[in-house]
C-alpha cells in the first residue's frame, strides 16, 4: 500500500525498517480505508515513520512490543506544541490499529511511581464523590503536580511528613503559573481536595486542608459576555445555505442561541432526542447529572431538519453533528463548536474579543432577564440546579434598576 503513496523506493524501505515497519502498509490502508486525502495520509504515515525509527533506536525490533514510556520520551523531544500534537494523533492511529505493538500498561517489574495512590485517588473521586471524568482530570494533574513538589523538595520523603509549612510553601509554588483569579481558586480547591483525601485514608494525621491559603475571587465581579440579538440574527442571516458546512453551521448557532444548551450538550445530541412532535430535544447526561428536555422553536427546527435531510453524511453513528470531510466522525472537540461559531460571526463582521459557543448562550439569558421572564424560568432552561448560578445575569437588567429605587424623601412622587 505504501507504492500506492510513495514513488521513490528508498522512502518506502525507510518506512519498513523501524520498528513499525510490517505494520506501515496495513497502516496506510487503513487510513485510505476511513477516507482520509492522500496528502493527509502521507503526513499521518511520515510521522509514524520518524516515531518507528525511534523506537527501533531504542532497541524495540519489528516484534517487540513498544511501551508506553517510549511514546512519552519521544513526544516529549519535540519542540513545538503544534508538532507534539500532530504526532501523537498519528501515533494513536498506530496504536489503535496495532493496539498489541504497544503495551499501555507497565511491565510486571515496572514500578510506576505514585500509580497506586493516584489509581486509588480517581477511584475516590469517581465513586465516593461522583465526579464527572473532566474533574477528575483536573484534579489528578493537581495531585501529580503536589507529588511532584513532594519529591523535588522534601527529597521523596513520606506524605506522613507534610507539615502546615510545608503547604504554604507548595500552595505558593503551584499559584505561580497561574495568571487570573479564577485558575488561582481553582488550583487551591483541587490542592484542599487532595490534602483532605490524603487524611481521609490515613496517610497524613493532619487536617492540611485548612492550611491552604484562600485567594480572592468575586463570582459576580464581572458581567457576563454577551452579543445582541441583531448581531446573532444578521450572523445567521448572512451563512451561505448553498453548502453542506452553512446547513450544518446554521443549525448549531440556532441551537446555541434559541436553546443556551451547552456544548458538551450539543455534541451528545442524538437523532433519537429529537423529538419532532412535541417539538423539543432530549438533552442527555448534563452537567446536572440529569435530563432535562428543551423547546425546539419552528425556524430552529427547520435548519435542523434542513441540515439532517440534506447535508447530515449517512454513516452508522447516530450522533447529529458530524466533520463534512473525511474521515467523517462526530464532532468531540468542544473547541471545534467553539471555532465554528466564532468564524461565523467573524465572516458577519460582529467584532468578538473572547468567547465561541458559550457566547449564545449567556446572550440567551440575557436576552430573557431583558424581557422581564422568571429568573426560575431561566435557571430551567440553562439547567442550573442553583438560582444563584442564573443571578449574575440580573446584573445586566440596568434598565429595569429604574423600578426598583424608592422615590426621594420630600420630594415628588
Amino acid at each position: 500500500m505504501l507504492t500506492h503513496y510513495y514513488k521513490y523506493r528508498r522512502v518506502i524501505t525507510r518506512f519498513r525498517s523501524g520498528a513499525l515497519g510490517n505494520e506501515m502498509d496495513n497502516i496506510a490502508a487503513d487510513l485510505s480505508r476511513l477516507g482520509y486525502k492522500s496528502t493527509s495520509i502521507k503526513l499521518y504515515l511520515a510521522r509514524i515513520a520518524r516515531f518507528s525509527g525511534y523506537a527501533m533506536d531504542q532497541g524495540y525490533n519489528k516484534s517487540s512490543p513498544i511501551p508506553r514510556k517510549v511514546v512519552d520520551c519521544y513526544l516529549d523531544n519535540i519542540p513545538t506544541s503544534p508538532a507534539r500534537w500532530a504526532s501523537q494523533s498519528a501515533i494513536r492511529h498506530a496504536q489503535r490499529c496495532f493496539p498489541d505493538r504497544f503495551l499501555t500498561t507497565p511491565r510486571q517489574n515496572e514500578v510506576v511511581p505514585d500509580g497506586p495512590l493516584l489509581a486509588a485517588y480517581l477511584k475516590h473521586l469517581q465513586t465516593i464523590r461522583g465526579l464527572q471524568p473532566k474533574t477528575c482530570e483536573g484534579l489528578l494533574l493537581a495531585a501529580r503536580r503536589i507529588l511532584a513538589w513532594q519529591k523535588m523538595h522534601l527529597d521523596n520523603g513520606p506524605l506522613s511528613g507534610l507539615t502546615p509549612i510545608h503547604v504554604l510553601a507548595m500552595t505558593h509554588d503551584l499559584l505561580v503559573e497561574c495568571r487570573s483569579d479564577v485558575s488561582r481558586s481553582s488550583a487551591t480547591s483541587c490542592i484542599r481536595s487532595f490534602l483532605r483525601y490524603l487524611s481521609w485514608t490515613n496517610l497524613n494525621a493532619q487536617e492540611l486542608a485548612q492550611f491552604v491559603p484562600k485567594t480572592a475571587y468575586w463570582h459576580h465581579a464581572h458581567l457576563p459576555p454577551q452579543l445582541a440579538w441583531e448581531s446573532i440574527r444578521y450572523a445567521v442571516d448572512a451563512i451561505d445555505l448553498t453548502t453542506a458546512s452553512g446547513l450544518r453551521d446554521r443549525a448549531i448557532i440556532l441551537l446555541f442561541a434559541t436553546t443556551g444548551m451547552r456544548s458538551k450538550e450539543l455534541r451528545q445530541l442524538e437523532l433519537d432526542d429529537i423529538h419532532w412532535r412535541a417539538g423539543e430535544l432530549v438533552l442527555r447526561q448534563t452537567k446536572g447529572h440529569r435530563n432535562r428536555a428543551v423547546p425546539l422553536l419552528e425556524e430552529t427546527a427547520a435548519a435542523l431538519a434542513e441540515y439532517v435531510l440534506q447535508a447530515r453524511p449517512r454513516i452508522a453513528d447516530r450522533r447529529i453533528f458530524l466533520s463534512l470531510v473525511p474521515p467523517i466522525r462526530p464532532l468531540i472537540h468542544s473547541g471545534t463548536l467553539s471555532r465554528i461559531v466564532l468564524t461565523r460571526l467573524q465572516r458577519a463582521g460582529i467584532p468578538i474579543q473572547r468567547g465561541g459557543a458559550h457566547l449564545l448562550r449567556h446572550s440567551l439569558a440575557t436576552r430573557l432577564v431583558q424581557k422581564r421572564r422568571p429568573i426560575k424560568e431561566v435557571a430551567d432552561l440553562l439547567g442550573h440546579q442553583s438560582i444563584d448560578t442564573t443571578s449574575i445575569y440580573v446584573k445586566v437588567a440596568v434598565t429595569q434598576l429604574t423600578d426598583v429605587p424608592l422615590p426621594f424623601p420630600g420630594g415628588k412622587s
